[in-house]
């Protein structure tokens, strides 16, 4: 944990040793398996998570019990229901694990403390949170002014090496697309 916690921080703060040990006290690691939901919908949510190994994925079922997928999530990525995670209340999304998987999560409660006492930290995550608001925008704007090929194209910049590890019939979800339509986009 050590090690891939503090890289991932020191992508854009800088830590002594001392800080470093008094900051990775507030994660906790937590593993999962294959097909085990991280988050469900209707839960409370306390946690957000680093990805330190595995996959997931983040949706949401409408009414008529389609499946529309949010986000995935690879290693490095962060992930919750952070509407839920923020405002304090029941998830809208759920998240599951495509591969085992392992994370390091933080409370709601830990990161206001975390960022109190160490100012670097609110830096790192509001930069992070930044990162997040802009991948979601680009991904709306996607969705509405790019066409299918032009969203694929985007996927696998996005998400490299993930067609492997994502199938088919989730990444056409991801795109708002057929099955059969994502099989004419092969690159």
């Amino acid at each position: 944990m050590s090690e891939f916690l503090r890289r991932h921080i020191e992508q854009i703060v800088p830590l002594t040793d001392e800080e470093y040990e008094a900051v990775s006290a507030y994660y906790s690691p937590k593993k999962l398996r294959r097909r085990q939901f991280l988050i469900q919908e209707g839960q409370l949510v306390g946690h957000m998570y680093l990805v330190t190994k595995g996959l997931l994925k983040s949706s949401i079922t409408n009414t008529d019990g389609k499946e529309h997928i949010v986000q995935f999530a690879p290693e490095n990525w962060w992930i919750s229901d952070f509407a839920a995670f923020y405002k304090r209340e029941k998830a809208t999304l759920a998240i599951d694990c495509l591969e085992d998987t392992e994370l390091l999560g933080i409370s709601y409660e830990g990161l206001a403390e975390m960022c109190r006492k160490f100012p670097k930290m609110e830096h790192f995550s509001r930069v992070k949170a930044n990162f997040g608001y802009i991948g979601i925008q680009q991904r709306l704007l996607a969705m509405m002014n790019k066409s299918a090929k032009e969203r694929y194209v985007s996927f696998i910049s996005q998400y490299p090496d993930m067609q492997q590890r994502i199938p088919k019939q989730l990444i056409a979800r991801y795109l708002g697309v057929s099955r059969e339509t994502l099989s004419r986009f092969s690159i």
